[in-house]
């Protein structure tokens, strides 16, 4: 990355919507997993996109005011409470045939804690000063780019030609779910314990 402060606002934006982008793919695994998790309950691109709505709505507030220094997140508890987000939402998935209303609300508050660990990210990356809400903006966009590819790369190689025969849930949802679960339990632990 070149030097923060000699960038311009159009490389700055350019470069951090990459940066966002690449914090999810391909090396974000844990949102990967997040983001998939929320799409396999519901295999309709409504739903999923609602509750990617919500999702972004909160890791933008939490990603700001990170960001901003008006909250200061602890790394130690923040990422074991990602694993713990995607375990649930996954052992949700394997225990719920149908996606439910509240879903939305349970994802919203996991944004929030997404967020803080976005923050942790682009914190360690750092922001151009000349461009710093513009930069924020802008991997946040990067990031959101990055959660829709997965939405509609499962929607197409799933969804589209599964989604809606009577065995998508055992053929799919429950053992993609099922790695999705022990992977982040694992996570959890692993990330409890350093």
């Amino acid at each position: 990355m070149r030097e923060l402060e000699k960038m311009s606002g159009t490389d700055a934006a350019i470069e951090y919507v990459k940066l966002g982008y690449r914090h999810i793919l391909p090396l974000g695994l844990d949102h990967i997993f997040f983001v998939l998790s929320l799409f396999l309950l519901s295999p309709k691109l409504k739903p999923v996109l609602w509750q990617a709505t919500a999702f972004t709505i909160a890791h933008s507030v939490t990603l700001g005011l990170a960001m901003y220094h008006v909250i200061n997140p602890p790394a130690h508890i923040v990422e074991p409470l990602i694993a713990l987000s995607i375990f649930y939402v996954a052992l949700e998935n394997i225990l719920s045939p149908h996606l439910k209303t509240s879903r939305i609300g349970v994802v919203f508050l996991f944004g929030l804690v997404h967020g803080m660990g976005f923050a942790s990210a682009l914190g360690q990356l750092g922001l151009p000063q000349n461009a710093y809400l513009l930069s924020l903006v802008m991997f946040n966009a990067g990031v959101e780019l990055g959660q829709l590819t997965i939405i509609l790369l499962a929607w197409f190689l799933m969804a589209r030609w599964f989604g809606n025969r009577p065995w998508y849930r055992k053929a799919f949802v429950i053992p993609i779910s099922s790695v999705i679960a022990l992977v982040a339990g694992i996570w959890t632990i692993q990330r409890i314990l350093v």
